[in-house]
């Protein structure tokens, strides 16, 4: 309580620089997607009941009846939906999806990372029957390489390549270097529990820092810091998904 205290007054001390860093006007977020099951809601996990077939999304926080773009980056796939209920569901995930959307994504049920973004009704979007869906891949960097082959003018070889995943958290973003390093100071002071060894302050651009917890190569070994982050009043928290080639 004494953290989350400091944090409020930290970020209340930096408003100015925040605003100028953090867009308002829409959210958007990328972690984890809790993939509904059936006994959920029997066992208490969620504080809602959803149907399993359906193509659904719900937020701890977000209103019912927004718009919300959900998108697997690891195959640009990417579906827009309506928030179908408010609930509650275990505190590491960014939102809840049933397996319809897991399944229309291509989710790894073992490592549903995705992204999501608050879409804005204008006349240049209308969501036919609240739902979109992209049926064509895009070749991007995100995209996981199994295997690539090089052509040689002497002789052809093959040579696989493929990709170690970690994770990061943001923990928060600032405007100046001096408020990042602040904040870190007070987490590695006030919370002896969670890995400070892996705290680092990254520079985007200028005038742009990020507060950055990571690399971890477990999905378990990140959700324990980032449960450490919400308990103690971190409440805007992303998952970074990093990939790189061997």
């Amino acid at each position: 309580m004494k953290f989350k205290f400091l944090l409020i007054l930290l970020l209340t001390s930096c408003v100015s620089e925040l605003n100028k860093t953090i867009s308002k006007s829409t959210y958007a977020s990328s972690g984890f997607a809790y993939i509904y099951n059936e006994s959920d809601y029997t066992n208490k996990i969620t504080s809602k009941k959803f149907k399993n077939d359906q193509l659904i999304i719900a937020h701890n926080r977000l209103k019912v009846g927004k718009l919300i773009k959900v998108t697997n980056p690891k195959n640009n796939k990417f579906i827009v939906l309506k928030i179908k209920k408010k609930a509650n569901y275990p505190e590491f995930y960014q939102i809840l999806i049933t397996e319809a959307v897991a399944l229309k994504l291509e989710l790894e049920e073992s490592l549903p990372f995705v992204e999501i973004q608050e879409i804005k009704k204008n006349k240049s979007f209308i969501a036919e029957k609240t739902e979109t869906f992209e049926e064509e891949r895009k070749v991007v960097n995100k995209v996981p390489v199994t295997g690539v082959k090089i052509d040689n003018l002497s002789k052809t070889k093959k040579i696989s390549k493929s990709k170690t995943v970690n994770f990061s958290i943001i923990i928060a973003h600032f405007y100046s270097s001096d408020s990042a390093f602040f904040l870190k100071q007070r987490i590695i002071k006030e919370m002896p529990n969670f890995n400070n060894k892996k705290i680092l302050i990254k520079k985007k651009k200028k005038n742009s820092f990020q507060l950055i917890s990571g690399p971890y190569n477990t999905v378990n070994s990140l959700k324990n810091d980032y449960i450490i982050l919400k308990r103690n009043g971190f409440e805007e928290l992303d998952v970074k998904l990093n990939e790189k080639i061997k």
